[in-house]
């Protein structure tokens, strides 16, 4: 059931990566039309990149899930399999154990229960704990930067669900062969 959910999350990431990397090269596209016409749109800019910044957030989410990221195999590739389903099970550890701080952190830096507490009224929050994250605009949108932040503990609430899946599997994995 949690395999299935993480797939069906990591191929959404995926669709939406995707849309959003369109988006991205139209943008730019329209930026480029528009600055040559000597009438540039400054926020275009502004949009691609957080454009840009939200697809790579979801499609690293949807990688670490297919366990298609990067990797230097020197060491595994001499093991034996059980051995390196030892080395995928330490990866799978270790990649939660990150997306679990990353979720502490979000945690801490969006403080949602203060928020609560200040009745969502922004000012008395920022009064109280000293923390301006809900009060940035961003430059040229116009928008609460918070909105952009978001992908951040969406991130790290994905990640945390995808390494979970993948800590299972490994488990099954090392289980049926040992």
């Amino acid at each position: 059931m949690l395999q299935r959910f993480s797939l069906g999350l990591a191929r959404c990431e995926e669709i939406t990566a995707a849309a959003l990397a369109a988006a991205v090269t139209c943008l730019i596209l329209i930026n480029i039309a528009f600055r040559a016409l000597g009438n540039p749109i400054y926020w275009v800019s502004e949009l691609a990149i957080y454009a840009m910044i939200w697809m790579t957030f979801l499609i690293a989410g949807a990688v670490l899930k297919r366990r298609q990221g990067i990797a230097v195999t020197l060491l595994s590739d001499l093991l034996p399999p059980v051995g390196r389903k030892l080395i995928v099970l330490w990866v799978d550890v270790m990649v939660l154990l990150f997306a679990v701080l990353l979720v502490w952190l979000c945690w801490r830096w969006f403080q949602p229960l203060a928020l609560a507490q200040a009745g969502f009224d922004t000012r008395a929050f920022q009064g109280q704990t000293f923390n301006f994250i809900y009060a940035e605009n961003t430059s040229t949108i116009g928008i609460k930067k918070f909105w952009v932040w978001l992908i951040v503990p969406w991130f790290a609430l994905s990640l945390s669900l995808h390494s979970l899946a993948n800590l299972g599997q490994s488990l099954l994995s090392l289980k049926a062969r040992v």
